[in-house]
């Protein structure tokens, strides 16, 4: 069952993102995860097995359009249709809040994920992001 996470599971959601290979050094996951749950226009889903965290999927709404971000399965779990059922409760929640369309980025290096998101219908939106540091 998908679930919202707490503060609580901070530690294991970052070591799932690390585990998955999502973590960046210039990007600080646990401050990122915080952001996520004291803002009302996101949240970070997830998905137990036994009580231990084995999915997750951060999701935002920028008043524009949805956003997901640090969609991760560890890798005792994948191809089970986690990382399906973690997309599609993404969609869900997003769609509650009204967002007209979902979108998130996936590196160009990374062929296994844009295989699975193309088998789940969605298509390369062909732009170019930019951005730089704030902080």
């Amino acid at each position: 069952m998908i679930e919202a996470l707490g503060s609580a599971d901070a530690t294991a959601a970052v070591a799932l993102w690390e585990e998955a290979d999502l973590n960046r050094p210039w990007n600080d996951a646990g401050s990122d995860f915080r952001r996520a749950l004291e803002s009302p226009s996101s949240t970070v889903l997830g998905i137990r097995d036994g009580g231990r965290l084995v999915g997750t999927a951060m999701v935002g709404w920028d008043g524009h359009r949805g956003w997901v971000y640090y969609l991760a399965v560890a890798g005792s779990h994948r191809g089970r249709g986690l990382g399906r059922e973690l997309m599609a409760a993404a969609e869900h929640w997003l769609k509650e809040v009204g967002a007209p369309k979902i979108q998130f980025m996936v590196r160009t290096e990374n062929d296994a994920v844009l295989s699975f998101y193309d088998h789940l219908g969605y298509i390369p939106q062909y732009c170019v992001v930019l951005g730089r540091r704030l902080d």
